[in-house]
Parts: structure tokens; sequence; C-alpha cells
């Protein structure tokens, strides 16, 4: 039987999804709700369910972000689950999603619209190919009718790294560019020329910043860096990797098909996530 996680961290709202779940779909096998992005990202990939029902806007990471950490780190060999997102009535989010042809539902949910999204993941299920031992499965062509649930292929991959790249509010400013990066040590503040620095690396509640020769440690999230930096001059290779493109030399894909990268100032080769992965390709 197909099992699914819901992360809402509303109770009520995660309480009512549920009960509209096994009415329109009795042999779903729901596994115990997330209360926020983290702990979304924690139990699929501990349960590794065929469904996940995302919030968009929850504590920790969006669904948008628990999303893109679920892909990266799923299992080779096993289809990704398939996605839908959660959200209440946000004119940015809906224009988003139908833009990027992602399925949606849209809180508190009706019956009837649950029903019918029921229907079309019932319909991917039944044709997703079974499972290899070493390549992981995507859908294949969606059911006519509505929007496509999130799962692994080139065009879905694709509708995550856009969504992702799409400010939740579109009409506020963004930041301006960072050009000095202040980072404690001790009683000293380092100044650190944002020019100089070959990449980011997210480490728990910290950023390592990595020159060619210098490591720094920043109180920062990622997704609040992010926005100040140049998307031209730094590309974002994983969920916790952010690198300066002109850093890169090479661009290495192993027999696995996985994708690393070499750097020209520093030792280390990078893995790029499959999320990223398409973004290095020959011209």
């Amino acid at each position: 039987m197909p099992t699914a996680l819901i992360a809402e961290d509303e109770p009520l709202l995660a309480h009512a999804l549920e009960a509209g779940l096994r009415q329109a779909w009795p042999d779903l096998t729901l596994l115990p709700s997330a209360l926020d992005g983290e702990e979304a990202v924690d139990e699929a990939l501990r349960h590794l369910p065929d469904l996940l029902f995302l919030d968009i806007r929850m504590p920790g990471r969006t669904g948008l972000e628990a999303a893109q950490a679920i892909m990266e780190d799923w299992p080779a060999g096993r289809p990704l689950p398939l996605v839908v997102f959660i959200t209440a009535y946000d004119q940015y989010a809906l224009q988003a999603f139908e833009a990027q042809a992602v399925d949606y539902l849209l809180k508190p949910v009706p019956p009837a619209r649950l029903a019918a999204a029921v229907q079309r993941l019932q319909g991917w299920l039944a044709q997703r190919p079974a499972p290899t031992a070493c390549t992981p499965t995507s859908p294949t062509a969606p059911p006519a009718d509505g929007a496509a649930p999130l799962g692994l292929d080139e065009s879905t991959l694709a509708r995550l790294r856009q969504l992702l790249s799409t400010p939740a509010a579109a009409a506020v400013p963004s930041p301006p560019r960072l050009q000095v990066i202040q980072a404690s040590a001790g009683a000293t503040v380092h100044l650190v020329p944002v020019a100089e620095v070959v990449y980011f690396e997210a480490a728990d509640k910290y950023i390592r910043v990595l020159t060619a020769d210098k490591e720094y440690l920043i109180r920062c999230a990622l997704r609040e860096l992010l926005p100040q930096l140049d998307e031209q001059e730094f590309w974002q290779v994983h969920r916790g990797t952010v690198v300066r493109a002109t850093a890169i030399t090479q661009a290495h894909r192993d027999e696995a098909g996985r994708v690393f990268l070499q750097l020209r100032q520093r030792p280390e080769r990078l893995p790029v996530s499959r999320l990223y992965a398409p973004r290095f390709k020959g011209m």
C-alpha cells in the first residue's frame, strides 16, 4: 500500500487533511505528521514515503526547501515521492505553481479538490515503472487533467529550481549586494571582501566562508545570505553550497552519474546535487 507524509505546522489543518485523505483514499497509509520543515526532511528520509504533502510556509525550512533537501539525499534506486504543495491563499504562490505546472492544494482543502488530487496521484503511482537496483525512476507523462505532482526528471527538477529561485515576495526590493563579510573570531572582526570568497558552505547554524587560503565562520543562514549575492557570480550547487562561478575549473561526472567540481584556488572537490547538475553541461 502507498504511504504518505503530511508536513503542516498548524495541527488542526494537518488533522483535517489526514481525515480527508483517509476518506478519499482508505488504502493510503499515513505516517505521523511533521510539524516543520526540518522534521519533514528527517521523517521523509527515514520512512521513504511514496507521497509528500508539504505546506509551503513552515518554520525552519519552507516546503520548497524541504522538497529540495529530500530530493538531494533520497537513496538512489528508489523512486522519489510525488510532492503536492499546500498553501493558504497567496497570489504569488498560486501564480508560481501554475506557471511551473506543479500541483498544489489550497487550504482549507475542499473535499472535491482533494478527491481530484487523490485520483491524479493514484494515476501517477499506477504508471510508475518498477525501480531498478541502481537507477532512480521517474513518473511517466501526467494524466491530462491537472498539474503534475513533483517527481524526479529533468522537467520537474527545472520547475523546482525555478520555484526556489523566485523570491517569496516579488514586490519587495532585493537587498543590496554584499561587498564585505564581517566574520567574528573572539574579540576580532575580520573584514573579508566578497570578491575574495571562493565558496560558502552551510555548517549547522553557521556558514563557512572559504577564500583561497583562509576559512572564516559567520553566524547566518544560507537562505539569508543568498539574496545578497549576485546569482550570476555565485552559483548554488547544493542546498548547502554556493560557489563563485569563475573559481570552477572542471565539472567531472563519475560512473554513478554524480557531478563533482574542481576549483582553481582550493583543493576540495565539491559535490553537485542532482537538482543543480543540469547546470554543468557542455555548450
